[in-house]
């Protein structure tokens, strides 16, 4: 009885060992997408007053712990039953980042008084409302990118057995999830901490000057990230689109491939943001 209790627990041992090792190889292959959900995600959880910065980051990892619980499931059960449903779901995904993306072009161009930290500090009724708009926004491109990085790890792991598919996946899913929003949580307290320094050593010294390096560089990182963030779901898309779609394999063989996803994303996302501002407009009259 002893020996076969001791035998389950090498099995165990073995079992966590290959998972470790999936995950770790899964992890890497999923490693432009999760900067692409950094960046995205942390542009899109600032713009707050400084009291609603955690609880908003919190309504966001909690829709993505979420996403997470509908994503995994689904994907291991489409991948044993009908594998050809991923690539389809995949290129809806895209449109809709490519949208995104494309949509905040357009919105910097030709809307810039319509800011998201302008909109949300209007007033305390507009800020609540602004702020479930973003949360919501936020939610829905990390259940897209989520989709994306669950697929990419689940096809680390086809050959192996059913277990370990879905303890790898599972194992990476949480890590997205933690690991993005725990960084992004940093960010968005950079200039806080800053403040308590600078309190705490009454402005002397040199944590004091950490301090108000803490402060200054926010805002810059919050910019660098918005612009990182757009360029990303461009990226994400035309990458989605490239892999999927058996006519744009092999579509400008002789330009690099990160240019030719961010073209393809884009060119798609203004298709996209013409479509649904059309259909936006066409709605709003039959309502009249």
């Amino acid at each position: 009885m002893a020996s076969g209790f001791f035998a389950i627990l090498d099995d165990i041992a073995a079992l966590m060992d290959d998972v470790a090792v999936a995950s770790k190889i899964a992890t890497r292959k999923t490693a432009g997408i999760l900067g692409d959900d950094l960046a995205v995600n942390a542009e899109k959880a600032t713009g707050f007053l400084s009291s609603r910065e955690l609880p908003v980051l919190w309504a966001i990892t909690k829709g993505s712990f979420i996403n997470k619980l509908i994503i995994v499931p689904i994907a291991l059960l489409l991948n044993v039953f009908f594998p050809v449903a991923i690539k389809f779901i995949l290129i809806l995904g895209g449109l809709y980042l490519a949208y995104e993306g494309a949509e905040k072009i357009v919105e910097f161009l030709f809307h810039r008084k319509q800011s998201g930290q302008e909109v949300i500090e209007k007033s305390e009724g507009d800020n609540r409302d602004a702020e479930k708009l973003k949360v919501k926004s936020a939610v829905t491109t990390d259940f897209i990118l989520s989709v994306e990085i669950v697929i990419i790890a689940l096809g680390t792991v086809l050959e192996r057995t059913l277990s370990i598919q879905i303890l790898t996946v599972s194992v990476v899913a949480l890590l997205a999830t933690v690991g993005v929003y725990g960084i992004v949580a940093l960010i968005v307290r950079m200039d806080d901490t800053g403040l308590k320094l600078i309190k705490r050593y009454e402005d002397k010294g040199l944590m004091a000057k950490l301090g108000h390096l803490l402060v200054r560089l926010l805002p810059i990182i919050i910019k660098i990230l918005a612009v990182v963030g757009t360029i990303a779901l461009l990226l994400v898309s035309g990458g989605i689109f490239v892999h999927n779609i058996d006519l744009l394999h092999h579509i400008l063989p002789n330009v690099p491939a990160i240019i030719t996803e961010f073209v393809l994303g884009f060119v798609v996302g203004l298709i996209m943001v013409s479509i649904i501002t059309t259909g936006k407009k066409i709605f709003s009259m039959l309502r009249r």
